[in-house]
């Protein structure tokens, strides 16, 4: 049994030399077995006698004489392949279409296991054993089975393909070398193609980043659906509930103005019923002293008729009702109503800003000034909360993060994801420029502030002239005169929007913007005119006035 298992182990009946199965194996006098004629040629091609396997010197050149023991170990080794070989030959499968057949086969074609590059045919495993068992065909060069071998060899010279040539980047033959590339950079295939493999390996290994990226892309593109699926429900909600309040306050405006108007209908209807009652009573009262008069006209008694106007002239006096009418009057009602609803609209508009500041105010963030970037005109405070315009240009080095002409400053502080929002007082101020800017703008020279050069800002000038810094600028009419400025950013949504602190009150929004970059709080407090703008520009704590 365990000479079996030794006859299968094709390692043993391996010469170190040719890597081949023994031919003429011969022993040297460390013990070391090699092909007869692979160790003469070795020798014969060295200045020492070495052994190649353990680096060994003789003296003298060893005599050499035929490993008859190993000689016959190789023959039945061979003989055990041959049957092995014959015998799974049954067991091979046939070529289906896609693979590569054998060339040798008669009649019904074996999928191949190898191809010859010198023979350009393909072999089954019955049909490929002479090439590993052969001393003149195992040293052909074998690859996996490929198709068109005939494209391997050279059209000019009927030469296989063995090198490539750099300069022309095209695979070459001998012939090509020594004929047409002969000054060119030429190199081996394997070489060439160890390297180009290497490339692909590099190449294939920047791809797989880029899908990864790509994946980790489309993961926060689903999360972003998903928070954004979220922020459209809350929206809704909050929509729904607001025009549902709005809706409710001017159904109970209406149903006001009707309840008064129809109370107003109603006192008019009892004060006509009351003056109709008071003049149907009059009118029979009258209609009865006109049948006395009637009565007593018609009297021929002289003396009776005598006394009896007397009695008519002590009746009582009837009522003038020359000025009496009924004029309801609704003028007025409705305006009254309007305005009453405007009022509760007005107090349901500010509790809804007033909220609304509340959840920006939930993202606040601490910015402190970066004196690195800071013009040389501006004075800033130690902790980095104040700037103030001086007067004096301070002599700082011109790094390249540092405004040179115009005076800005930047926040310490960048954002290039989610929510930020961040407080400014300008209270005293009578010029100031306020908002964000991304990583790569201009900081040498004169600036255009706008968000084509990655600004977006509102600004005061004058005194009483607010701007949102557009492209053209637009004019903002507000109600008050904001003393501390809120600054809120959304990132993803593309959202800048400024707040009337103390107001509770939307100065400006910047919608539909597309950031791509670091966003860094931005900061201008203008020049200091005549003292008129001294005052700082102070970052607060969020939430303390």
């Amino acid at each position: 049994m365990a000479a079996a298992n030794y006859l299968r182990s094709e390692d043993q009946f391996l010469c170190s030399i040719c890597l081949d199965v023994f031919t003429d194996p011969v022993a040297i006098p460390c013990g070391h077995n090699f092909c007869k004629n692979c160790i003469t040629e070795h020798w014969n091609s060295s200045d020492q006698f070495l052994c190649p396997m353990c680096k060994k010197v003789f003296n003298t050149r060893p005599e050499l004489h035929v490993n008859t023991f190993i000689s016959e170990m190789v023959v039945q080794f061979r003989q055990s392949a041959q049957q092995k070989a014959s015998s799974s030959s049954s067991e091979q499968q046939v070529s289906k279409p896609g693979e590569v057949p054998c060339d040798v086969c008669t009649g019904t074609k074996l999928k191949a296991l190898k191809s010859c590059l010198v023979c350009l045919a393909s072999y089954c495993e019955t049909h490929l054993e002479p090439h590993l068992t052969m001393s003149g065909l195992n040293r052909h060069q074998l690859i996996d089975p490929v198709e068109n071998l005939e494209e391997r060899m050279c059209t000019k010279h009927d030469k296989p393909l063995e090198l490539f040539c750099k300069t022309d980047q095209t695979c070459v033959c001998m012939l090509c070398l020594v004929l047409d590339h002969k000054m060119h950079n030429v190199v081996p295939l394997k070489e060439e193609y160890e390297g180009k493999k290497a490339e692909l390996g590099k190449t294939e290994a920047e791809i797989q980043q880029m899908i990864q990226k790509r994946r980790l892309k489309i993961q926060e593109i689903k999360h972003s659906v998903d928070l954004s699926e979220e922020d459209a429900d809350r929206e809704i909600a909050e929509g729904v509930q607001v025009f549902t309040a709005l809706k409710e306050s001017v159904e109970r405006g209406q149903a006001n103005l009707i309840n008064t108007i129809k109370e107003k209908q109603k006192t008019t209807e009892k004060q006509a019923e009351a003056f109709i009652k008071e003049l149907e009573q009059e009118i029979s009262e009258l209609t009865k002293r006109r049948t006395e008069v009637e009565q007593l006209s018609r009297s021929e008694d002289q003396l009776h008729l005598l006394q009896s106007v007397q009695s008519l002239k002590a009746a009582p006096p009837t009522k003038d009702w020359t000025e009496v009418s009924i004029r309801p009057s609704y003028e007025g009602t409705v305006g009254r109503a309007v305005a009453q609803l405007d009022e509760t609209l007005s107090k349901d508009m500010k509790k809804l800003l007033e909220d609304e500041m509340k959840r920006v105010q939930q993202y606040a963030v601490d910015v402190t000034l970066d004196h690195d970037t800071a013009h040389p005109q501006l004075i800033l405070s130690n902790d980095g909360k104040q700037v103030r315009p001086g007067k004096v240009k301070k002599n700082l080095p011109n790094n390249p993060e540092r405004f040179s002409d115009c005076i800005f400053v930047l926040g310490k502080q960048s954002f290039s994801s989610g929510r930020f929002y961040f407080e400014v007082q300008v209270k005293g101020k009578t010029d100031w420029n306020l908002g964000v800017a991304r990583e790569s703008i201009n900081r040498k020279g004169n600036i255009t502030v706008s968000p084509q050069n990655g600004y977006w800002t509102v600004w005061l000038t004058n005194g009483n002239e607010y701007k949102a810094a557009t492209s053209p600028s637009v004019s903002l009419s507000l109600k008050s005169r904001p003393q501390k400025v809120g600054v809120f950013v959304d990132y993803e949504k593309g959202l800048v929007s400024f707040y009337d602190v103390d107001a509770a009150a939307l100065i400006y929004s910047f919608t539909g913007c597309c950031f791509t970059e670091k966003l860094f709080p931005y900061f201008c407090p203008c020049l200091n005119e005549g003292r008129k703008n001294s005052g700082p520009m102070i970052i607060s704590p969020v939430g303390v006035n």
